[in-house]
């Protein structure tokens, strides 16, 4: 983990910690000759030390590090570097198709004449296998159990997959299923705050610990004080395999928080206000960092659900610098051993935060009196639309006049072979559920109380809700346990259905037939109501239009509501034993309730215990049989895993990038398309093009399983990109759904389209508003782009990820000129379009686009290149990183 090539700042010392030697690369050092770095933002000198530690002339010169020391100056620079993260997280959705690509990688440099065993991981990679559990049982002691054999039996493909690979790949570790979510195993066990391994001369190296994942919500360990984020998968092998990962130096907002939190009130209102202030200053692409009086008075468990949400309000990270409270949560996860080297290495580079620490400086600041904190949801489809708890009923009322047409204004459906009825602005799912809050055991601590009061006055959740109670660690259940709320959670149908993200992802499982029934006859506006950080259009489920985001104890009091029409803070939600009203207030813990249970019964023993053997799964895992070597025997019946098409009959020697001629629009979207409209993760829809793939595939509809799950198979993936069921092609009039106009002008499947005009060899365009690929870190929705033949997407702007993504694919990114858009042009998808002057590309300059109408009119506009860095650009020219790795590892 050291640099190659002379050291020419010569910034290499050591540090004794308790008699034991460290080599580290020391900030003071470099600041004898940059000048003072001490009041850099403190994730700007992780990227420093980062930049020290790698510097050799080459990738990272001495320039570079003078140019970080001189960002204090203007607060900003345009400046590329080559930054080398620590290791990589990633979860089984986005890793199944990165060891795909690995696996093909080790066939492909063979036929190259290679050595397959050069496509291995050179730092540490942790694989968490938390994506795959559905919620199909609920509401039931035996929940839990029943989800996991469903999960095994679905996903034996992968898992046998993963499995091989972890045997295969050196640095490569998997944690099976039922475990807990990959961002909070990591919050919990993987991170180090501090990491060390040993290099070439023999020595210990000690550098902060830092990441990249293949999750947007990477982010959550940056309340640990670990700089990480989500990027793309295929970003995420280049930096698996030893390649530099190529980033601009971001600007730095500086988030200050002063004053604590109210009584009644959680990280998640505090989270949801955050999320609105940033998205409305706009920090896409920037790092923010938090300071100020306020962090103080946060928990680290606080600051990990403000830092998970990073990808909410759109920055690239939401950092919180390493300081005391860093140190107890180390303490109290079972870590406490690494505190002695944490808390020197800290304090010897400057890193350490206190009261005496000098205030950084930052590209810009906002400010936020935690005390002015309100309880808050955020829905109906936005995580930044923050609606006010007291605001919820009123403000679904105003919807439903306003955004939602159909249902039925009040009026309740008959559910079938039930006594009850149901409609507009019912709570059908109410879900604990998302690394966001099942990490923060003072809100999980919190949900327990509130089913306990309600059990106590002889409340029960409302008959059509599907409740669901799926935590991200085992730990929860332990202190839960201990702290006898597990029975009071059952009581009420929150029974644990299992370790994983369920219905954050999508993976919500059917409602009860009978609910599903009433809700599609009769175009009802339904509801859920869950614990996590994203609620997008058709993603938490196909029957559930709006979308609601809240702390875990809301969770639970919506389902004993039942409904977001009545107003949850003065109506009365259930009545008790003898009939009297009770209110939300009977019900809610107070402050000093909650802490009592988490300072009594959350404790390290129960982190070393659930830890201790993180690698070696249950029973059903151990079953699992490995075959192959080096290289992965591909099943060929597989309808999970497939080789990829992407290194079939590639050379060494890259094809001259050529202009985009006569490209036809392949669809036109609005704003805010999300990765999700894109490439969705949830169900498959039987009358859909990878649902008719698996029928003629044998398999089941009832085994069809979701996007998600067989992203290891390029084959459904294509067929599901665009075919989410709420995106809308501006290309036709009131339809929903992944349709378009074909070749004859027809209307059909986007992917239909796609071929069709594949087979007469017509290049392909997407045109698109403001906010392209908003959402999750899905290289799916690159993949599958350049899949379909498109060659281009011009928008409005994009999401920093997935332009990442299309980059690393082949694909090239557009962006309009501010004010000029497909609306500003007119166009209608009858165009053709060619992209001018690609022979000569240079990153971000601007290009040439003509568009010619049908009746032969043409619009020539010029649109900027988003291929953003030289880096980016020779990806770009070698079809894709995974290419140009791949020739510069056979050569």
């Amino acid at each position: 983990m050291t640099a190659t090539g002379q050291d020419s700042l010569n910034t290499r010392t050591m540090l004794d910690v308790n008699g034991e030697q460290f080599a580290y690369y020391s900030l003071p050092k470099a600041a004898e000759k940059v000048g003072d770095v001490s009041r850099l933002p403190f994730s700007m000198k992780v990227l420093l030390e980062n930049m020290l530690r790698f510097e050799d002339g080459s990738t990272v010169t001495t320039d570079d590090v003078q140019a970080i020391a001189d960002w204090q100056k203007e607060r900003r620079i345009n400046r590329e570097i080559q930054y080398r993260p620590a290791r990589v997280l990633m979860q089984d959705f986005t890793g199944v198709p990165a060891v795909v690509d690995l696996a093909a990688m080790r066939d492909g440099i063979k036929a190259l004449g290679g050595d397959p065993q050069k496509i291995n991981p050179q730092v540490p990679v942790h694989l968490v296998i938390d994506h795959s559990v559905m919620v199909d049982e609920f509401g039931t002691p035996m929940a839990f159990e029943k989800n996991v054999e469903r999960e095994y039996e679905r996903n034996k493909e992968r898992y046998e997959f993963l499995k091989w690979g972890s045997t295969a790949f050196d640095n490569f570790k998997v944690v099976p299923p039922g475990t807990g979510i990959c961002h909070q195993v990591n919050l919990e066990y993987i991170a180090r705050a501090v990491w060390s391994s040993n290099d070439a001369n023999g020595d210990t190296v000690a550098y902060p610990d830092t990441l990249v994942g293949t999750d947007s919500h990477t982010t959550m360990v940056n309340g640990l004080g670990v700089l990480g984020w989500g990027v793309g998968g295929i970003e995420a092998e280049a930096a698996m395999l030893g390649q530099p990962i190529s980033m601009l130096v971001p600007e730095v907002v500086g988030f200050k928080l002063t004053g604590e939190m109210a009584e009644g009130i959680t990280a998640t209102d505090l989270v949801l206000v955050i999320v609105q202030m940033l998205r409305e200053k706009g920090v896409v692409g920037r790092f923010v960092e938090f300071y100020g009086p306020g962090l103080a008075k946060l928990s680290l468990a606080d600051r990990a659900t403000i830092a998970n949400m990073a990808p909410e309000y759109g920055a690239t990270c939401g950092f919180f610098p390493i300081d005391q409270r860093t140190m107890d949560y180390m303490e109290l996860s079972g870590r406490g051993d690494q505190i002695p080297l944490i808390k020197a290495y800290c304090q010897a580079q400057g890193m350490w935060h206190d009261e005496n620490s000098p205030e950084p400086v930052f590209t810009d600041t906002l400010h936020l009196d935690m005390g002015t904190v309100e309880p808050s949801l955020a829905g109906p489809k936005r995580p930044q639309d923050r609606v006010l708890l007291s605001d919820m009923a009123s403000e679904f009322h105003k919807l439903m006049e306003t955004q939602y047409e159909g249902g039925k204004k009040g009026v309740d459906i008959p559910v079938e072979g039930e006594d009850y009825g149901i409609t507009d602005g019912d709570v059908v799912i109410a879900a604990i559920t998302s690394c966001t809050n099942t990490s923060n055991p003072d809100v999980m601590i919190a949900a327990g109380l509130v089913a306990k009061k309600a059990r106590e006055l002889g409340l029960n959740r409302k008959p059509w809700v599907k409740t669901s109670l799926a935590p991200g660690s085992q730990v929860v259940t332990d202190y839960l346990d201990k702290a006898g709320l597990s029975d009071d959670l059952d009581a009420i149908g929150f029974d644990l259905v299992g370790y994983g993200c369920t219905t954050c992802i999508g993976n919500s499982g059917p409602l009860p037939a009978p609910v599903s029934k009433a809700i599609n006859e009769n175009d009802l506006v339904a509801c859920s109501v869950l614990s996590g950080n994203r609620n997008f259009e058709g993603r938490v489920s196909p029957d559930v239009r709006a979308n609601y985001l809240a702390s875990p104890p809301l969770v639970v009091a919506y389902a004993l509501l039942g409904n977001t029409r009545d107003d949850i803070t003065t109506c009365a939600i259930g009545q008790d034993k003898d009939g009297n009203d009770v209110f939300l207030k009977d019900i809610w813990p107070t402050n000093e309730e909650v802490r009592a249970l988490v300072d009594a019964h959350v404790n390290a023993d129960m982190f070393r215990s659930r830890y201790a053997d993180v690698f070696k799964g249950d029973d059903r895992w151990q079953r699992i049989e490995v075959s192959g070597g080096a290289t992965y025997d591909w099943p060929a019946g597989s309808t999970y895993i497939q080789n990829p098409p992407y290194f079939q009959g590639m050379g060494m020697d890259p094809n001259a990038i050529t202009d985009i001629e006569g490209a036809r629009p392949l669809a036109i979207f609005g704003d805010s398309i999300t990765t999700d409209h894109i490439s969705p993760a949830g169900a498959i829809k039987a009358d859909s093009p990878a649902g008719s793939y698996l029928q003629e595939h044998q398999v089941p509809r009832a085994e069809f399983n979701s996007y998600g799950a067989r992203r290891g198979n390029h084959e459904v993936m294509m067929r599901g990109t665009f075919a989410n069921i709420r995106i809308r092609n501006q290309m036709l009039d009131d339809v929903e759904g992944g349709f378009t106009k074909g070749p004859e002008g027809q209307v059909k499947p986007i992917y239909d389209a796609a071929m069709a005009y594949m087979q007469s060899g017509t290049p392909l365009v997407v045109l698109a508003g403001k906010e392209y690929g908003t959402g999750s870190s899905r290289d799916w929705a690159a993949k599958g782009t350049i899949l379909q033949g498109v060659k281009a997407v011009i928008a409005e702007s994009f999401e920093r990820i997935h332009r990442s993504n299309l980059v690393g694919m082949g694909v090239l990114p557009l962006q309009f000129q501010d004010g000029e858009g497909p609306a500003h042009f007119g166009f209608d998808g009858s165009e053709s379009f060619s992209i001018k002057g690609l022979a000569d590309l240079e990153p971000r300059q601007d290009v040439s686009v003509v568009a010619t109408r049908a009746n032969g009119e043409t619009v020539e506009f010029t649109a900027k290149c988003r291929i953003d860095t030289y880096n980016e650009l020779e990806y770009f020219k070698n079809s894709g990183i995974l290419h140009y790795v791949l020739r510069k590892l056979a050569a």
